[in-house]
């Protein structure tokens, strides 16, 4: 497991000083409705043979440990404020989702987004199609050139995503909503074709003007857009295989500071943008854009993905602007894999390096996909966070959604993450102070079973950790 930069900084100041079950809610977890310290501890776990269960918890003890092997938390450095943890909720999710029976609908926006589930609080939309789609859509595709936006309609999205959206803000009306696009209307790029291709700069009035009808477009059916980035993925066109669009570092600065920024503060929207929307190996592109200062003016952060290069990336952006945010916007699982439904210390100690590298967001890609990775008009066969099956109606929790839960149902909104310290093998650790002063600590054990030691301040803990278990403890 990489050590991040952060981490490293940390070490050295140290030194200086069930997964298949059918629709319906889970059994009750115990979570707690208050977690303010000065409460006994409370300890979570999943392992091979429990999921996210409530476990007797290890007491403090009395008296500092300061000895090499222990994992030292320091609530007094404190780092980024979360934002929350989610899922994507894609044509190709919110189309499963629609056609479940009413109740069990319910069930399962319950079970993700609601208080007694996995309180999931930020979600990911598309700007019409991605490659999660049932077709591939945007919401001007004219046959002819059509600056004006006469044919603009978001009417596509009535039908079953809109329905879903506003169904999940009533579960949680807290819920944080961004969207992306992964294309403009064709007649917009260079080959006029939604699978793949490049932006034409000669349409980025029109296009910034696409983004607020869409924006107004969504708040009038009742669903509030808080952030938008400007392009998924904004470096591949995926060979032209789905849904996808290239733009040019130079573009997306053009863009986003003479078309985009000003067309949201001339129509007085309050959404954020975001730059990037990819992968950790490109971060000099984003050093390079916030040098602008027209383009800085109107970015709140950047959106981040993590299929190549290191977290470490985050945290060098961040030391070069540190005003600037990071979200963490896309990662999935793969169904076809063996250990799917099992993969949660994997998924766990990649969480950890993404919040000890300064992301305020972890959101997954598809919520829901079936059992073939559909529907789906792209080249990829991921898996969702669930898995529903269209032969048995059956959902399937996979490993990613059981990491999850040990984060999103603990770390509120407002967490302030905050140091810890200690490099045991295997094991991966990462500590929040929620703001009803609750104290969160996420451990990782990727290897065999492991005695751990823990300690704050004049008092330390014990625990034993089984192999390839994801432990929370509130303290």
């Amino acid at each position: 497991m990489d050590m991040t930069s952060r981490r490293t900084f940390l070490k050295l100041a140290a030194l200086a000083a069930p997964s298949a079950t059918t629709f319906g809610s889970l059994a009750a977890w115990g979570l707690p409705s208050d977690t303010s310290s000065g409460k006994p501890i409370q300890a979570w776990r999943t392992s091979e043979k429990v999921r996210c269960q409530q476990i007797e918890p290890p007491p403090w003890r009395n008296g500092a440990e300061t000895s090499a092997g222990v994992i030292q938390l320091d609530p007094t450095q404190q780092f980024q404020q979360l934002l929350g943890f989610g899922a994507a909720l894609t044509d190709a999710s919110c189309y499963l989702i629609q056609q479940m029976p009413a109740a069990a609908r319910e069930a399962l926006l319950k079970e993700c987004f609601g208080g007694d589930g996995l309180r999931m609080s930020v979600a990911r939309t598309t700007i019409g199609s991605s490659d999660y789609s049932r077709d591939a859509y945007t919401y001007d595709d004219s046959a002819q050139p059509d600056p004006n936006l006469q044919h603009f309609s978001i009417d596509h999205d009535r039908q079953y995503i809109l329905p879903v959206l506003r169904e999940t803000q009533q579960v949680n009306p807290e819920i944080f909503y961004f969207s992306s696009p992964w294309t403009p209307p064709a007649w917009m790029k260079a080959g006029d074709s939604l699978r793949g291709g490049s932006m034409r700069s000669r349409y980025f009035e029109p296009y910034a003007e696409y983004f607020v009808k869409f924006l107004k477009g969504y708040a009038a059916d009742g669903v509030h857009i808080r952030a938008v980035t400007v392009q998924n993925e904004i470096d591949t066109d995926q060979n032209g295989r789905m849904p996808q669009c290239m733009w040019g570092q130079e573009y997306e600065i053009q863009f986003v500071k003479q078309f985009l920024g000003p067309a949201l503060e001339m129509n007085s929207l309050d959404t954020k943008v975001w730059i990037l929307d990819h992968n950790y190996n490109l971060w000099g592109r984003v050093a390079d854009e916030f040098e602008d200062p027209g383009l800085s003016k109107y970015v709140d952060g950047v959106a981040w993905h993590g299929y190549y290069g290191s977290p470490a990336a985050m945290t060098r952006v961040h030391n070069m602007f540190p005003l600037k945010n990071a979200y963490w916007t896309e990662g999935g699982s793969d169904f076809t894999s063996p250990d799917y439904t099992t993969d949660w210390s994997k998924w766990s100690g990649t969480f950890a390096g993404i919040l000890n590298n300064w992301a305020r967001s972890i959101v997954s890609w598809n919520l829901v996909l079936d059992e073939q990775g559909k529907p789906n008009v792209g080249p990829f066969s991921c898996g969702g966070v669930l898995t529903l099956s269209s032969q048995t109606h059956q959902l399937t929790r996979s490993g990613l959604y059981w990491a999850l839960a040990h984060y999103s149902r603990f770390m509120q909104r407002g967490a302030r993450v905050f140091a810890t310290r200690g490099d045991l093998p295997d094991v991966d650790h990462i500590a929040a102070q929620n703001p009803d002063g609750a104290r969160v600590l996420v451990l990782t054990n990727r290897g065999q079973d492991q005695h751990v030691r823990c300690a704050m301040q004049d008092k330390s803990l014990q625990i034993d950790l089984p192999a390839d278990s994801v432990t929370t403890l509130v303290l």
